[in-house]
């Protein structure tokens, strides 16, 4: 069996106002509290940002403009998108492959099954979910796994990405291989940077509602967002990736973040609940790369004092949420270069701690 590939569906449906037009101000809630960063780290109280000066925002384009492995970038400002330039590659409106930004969407919708009581907690096991998809020759701690070890990659099972990613895509059942890994550390006990988990997760959701995966992306996401998901690569049984190889434009990703930092709403109406963004938005883990703290799907850190959310995929895909400033901004890259955490991914925080987040604190 092939490696997956990179899709490209066709683009969603946006208007140029999207990119051009300022929008009307989002309304902008209170700082979600988030108490696991450090005393240096912990957001200033928040106040409506009204602008951003413009010099530290030309200075932040210009920055981009020189990193040839950076293809577009929005900043956005309660709601409103100040920024947004394609500096090569696709243009803003076009889909392209967001990689491990992915494990932040299953990450989301995992929430939503639960608003929706489709999963009845984050301690619910797989044997309760997906008992006939676990392995029978699996370690009998497999079916105690839980959704939120699943959720913060502390499963405790060898890792399916890194060396043995390829391994995993071109076995028969990606679902077994990732089940029947052995157990290097005890489940809880530390993050291990997997894409299987994810998709395990994906295989419990669809499992769960009886509903696939791009089902349950399109009507609980994509729909609500008013943005267009296309089908991306599915397992040998037919199970959507879970984690990784998701499609969405720059701009569906500005959405997507929005709704997030405007508290699950996106243009009033209710799209995830406030509640699972907090809670996903504690600590759970730390990351074995870059160091910082993992919620339920995303990473968390901190710049300039300010509490930071962000989500990464492979090669620099980026969504950066700071709330106590109502900033949502959006990085897309080239997704077949490699992005360490102290290298570009340590130039777009620069960019964002050292220019953005200024320039929304003078204006």
């Amino acid at each position: 069996m092939k490696r997956p590939a990179q899709i490209a569906p066709p683009a969603p449906n946006f208007h140029r106002r999207d990119i051009l037009k300022v929008a009307a101000l989002a309304s902008f809630g209170a700082a979600l509290p988030w108490n696991h960063l450090a005393q240096a780290a912990e957001a200033p109280a928040s106040v409506l940002v009204t602008s951003l000066d413009p010099a530290l925002l030309a200075r932040a384009q210009a920055r981009a403009a020189r990193l040839d492995q950076l293809n577009g970038l929005i900043v956005g400002l309660n709601g409103d998108i100040v920024l947004g330039e394609a500096f090569r590659g696709p243009a803003l409106d076009r889909p392209v492959n967001v990689k491990s930004v992915s494990k932040t969407i299953v990450a989301t919708l995992a929430g939503m099954a639960l608003d929706r009581a489709v999963l009845s907690g984050v301690d619910q096991p797989l044997a309760d979910i997906m008992p006939e998809l676990v392995p029978s020759s699996a370690d009998p701690r497999v079916r105690k796994l839980t959704v939120a070890q699943l959720l913060t990659m502390q499963a405790g099972l060898e890792p399916t990405s890194g060396p043995n990613y390829g391994r995993w895509v071109e076995s028969p059942n990606w679902i077994a291989f990732a089940l029947g890994r052995p157990f290097v550390t005890e489940p809880g006990e530390r993050m291990l940077y997997s894409t299987g988990s994810y998709h395990v997760l994906g295989a419990a959701l669809a499992r769960a509602s009886k509903r696939s995966l791009l089902a349950l992306t399109r009507d609980w996401l994509a729909d609500p967002l008013g943005i267009a998901i296309q089908p991306w690569t599915r397992d040998p049984q037919g199970f959507y990736m879970g984690g990784n190889n998701m499609a969405l434009s720059p701009l569906a990703l500005f959405r997507f973040g929005e709704m997030w930092r405007s508290n699950g709403l996106w243009q009033g109406s209710r799209v995830l609940s406030t509640a699972w963004i907090e809670t996903s938005w504690q600590p759970r883990a730390r990351s074995p790369f870059s160091g910082d703290d993992y919620g339920y799907g995303w990473f968390l850190t901190e710049a300039r004092g300010r509490a930071v959310a962000y989500a990464r995929g492979y090669g620099g895909q980026m969504v950066y949420v700071v709330p106590s400033l109502g900033l949502t901004v959006v990085v897309t890259s080239d997704p077949t270069r490699p992005a360490r955490s102290g290298g570009y991914i340590s130039d777009l925080y620069s960019i964002l701690a050292d220019d953005i987040i200024p320039a929304a604190e003078a204006g």
